[in-house]
């Protein structure tokens, strides 16, 4: 079978000279054909040869030992302390994670923003189980959106995070996911910090064809746990970037952090962390107006439908549906608790206090993600007063009737950045009171449309309000003695 450098060699001849005559030429042509065919297969050879050379040595991480290990010079030292300060001056990098090996081995992929700072991760590999999906994290607190379907080899996440189904990272449940998230926060630092003097060059490497030195040290002493490993093993540049670690984990085994320091892009934090931070200032004149006719624009709607996502804790992460009615003052809602799909809780909250009812799921329409909205009439019996008075849940509901009152201490307002909410434009303005952070959503026609609380984790609590009629809320009953406070304190 001819190949294609012969056939082109017989079809196109030389500038200058008649096409090829195989009766006054003899063999010579096929002769010299054979020759090119031999020439040609070298010349593949030999590139398919350097491209695997380059591949190989682009991709391996094996140290060139060919010096023994040693003390770190003053340079290497200088570089190894200012390797967090670097990463935070990068900003963001992209990452592979290995951690544990076998069918126990857990992989994340995505990037870090140690300027933020945030994790955005695709977490797979055998040993991922309920963890598998995708997180979003930030030194205080971890979101999941859980995949159990997801193949088991991760791919860097969508860059714009899809809706919904985020929940909060319970770090008890997993298999050591928590110390591989404050591993990699913990590379950044706004600050150098010298290594130990036990510290060692170990050998070079090479990295996309920039010389790297294999640097080994005992874990920053800042934030390590007692049980931690010896030493990690660092490949950093002569610009003092790190491009890989090396270390064990309690509990984990071996872990592997690869950094692309080219792979830089922009994250948006899910709802659940607070969305893009925006750029806060103070407000417009048009903006302070609309928030100042807040109230009244609010007693005028009489009362809104609403839906609500509150990450509280890792064992109290609820979704509910309901009412609130700013002629009353009332808030009717059910409850359904992420980690306890069979139960709903009915909660009201009035100017008498705190008052919920235990009901079980069938008898409240709705699945755990979007339970149905209460019942009407309430239920005659099981109602009890709340002595946490919901905690952050009933600051986030009264916050909601209070801002048909006042909006709060509006001097402390911030626009936070212009965002959209149900195809409407919002302003997203930020008030710190005496007793939480809030955010206002507010649309142009100067409605409430989002009620954001920030949580004692460091999430935040989504409230959303569709303004309109609503049904009447009737007392529940049997009343219990309660003070009668219409806020719930943490």
């Amino acid at each position: 079978m001819e190949t294609s450098a012969a056939r082109t060699d017989r079809a196109v001849p030389p500038p200058g000279h008649p096409p090829h005559d195989d009766a006054h030429t003899g063999s010579l042509p096929r002769v010299v054909t054979g020759r090119r065919r031999v020439t040609l297969l070298v010349l593949a050879v030999v590139a398919v040869l350097s491209a695997t050379a380059l591949v190989v040595g682009l991709l391996s991480w094996s140290p060139d030992r060919s010096e023994p290990p040693r003390a770190l010079t003053g340079d290497e030292r200088d570089r190894l302390a200012a390797m967090r300060v670097t990463n935070v001056r990068d900003l963001r990098a992209g990452v592979r994670v290995t951690a544990g090996a076998g069918p126990a081995r857990t992989e994340l992929v995505g990037w870090v923003d140690w300027s933020r700072p945030l994790l955005y991760l695709d977490v797979g590999g055998p040993g991922a189980g309920a963890e598998r999906g995708l997180l979003q994290a930030t030194p205080t607190v971890a979101v999941l959106r859980p995949d159990p379907s997801a193949v088991p080899t991760p791919a860097p996440p969508p860059l714009v995070p899809p809706a919904g189904r985020w929940r909060l990272h319970d770090p008890a449940a997993g298999r050591g996911l928590a110390a591989v998230l404050d591993l990699l926060f913990r590379l950044g630092a706004d600050r150098p910090e010298p290594p130990a003097e036990s510290a060692r060059w170990v050998g070079r490497a090479t990295v996309g064809a920039e010389p790297v030195d294999i640097l080994q040290a005992p874990p920053p002493i800042q934030g390590t746990p007692p049980s931690a490993p010896a030493a990690r093993r660092y490949w950093l540049d002569r610009d003092a970037r790190l491009h890989r670690l090396e270390t064990e984990l309690p509990g984990l085994g071996p872990v592997t952090v690869q950094l692309t320091r080219t792979d830089r892009p922009t994250l948006r934090p899910v709802d659940a962390l607070g969305g893009h931070p925006g750029q806060p200032r103070a407000l417009t004149a048009a903006e302070r107006g609309r928030l100042d006719r807040l109230p009244g624009r609010l007693r005028a709607a009489g009362g809104a439908a609403v839906t609500l996502a509150a990450p509280l804790a890792a064992g109290t992460d609820l979704r509910g549906t309901g009412w609130v009615s700013w002629t009353g003052p009332v808030a009717y809602v059910t409850l359904a608790d992420l980690g306890t799909p069979e139960r709903r809780t009915l909660l009201r909250i009035d100017a008498a206090g705190v008052t919920r009812a235990e009901v079980p799921a069938a008898t409240v329409p709705g699945g755990v993600e979007a339970p149905g909205r209460p019942p009407l009439p309430p239920p005659a019996r099981g109602w009890r007063a709340d002595p946490a008075r919901a905690g952050d849940l009933g600051l986030l509901l009264d916050a909601a009737l209070r801002a048909a009152r006042s909006p709060g201490q509006r001097g402390t307002a911030l626009r936070v950045r212009g965002d959209s909410l149900a195809g409407k434009s919002v302003d997203v303005v930020e008030l710190r009171t005496s007793r939480a952070l809030l955010r206002y959503w507010i649309d142009r026609s100067g409605l409430l449309r989002r009620l954001e609380l920030r949580t004692r984790p460091g999430a935040w609590a989504q409230l959303d309000l569709a303004p309109g009629a609503t049904p009447r809320l009737p007392p529940v009953g049997p009343a219990p003695q309660r003070p009668r406070t219409p806020t719930a304190g943490r």
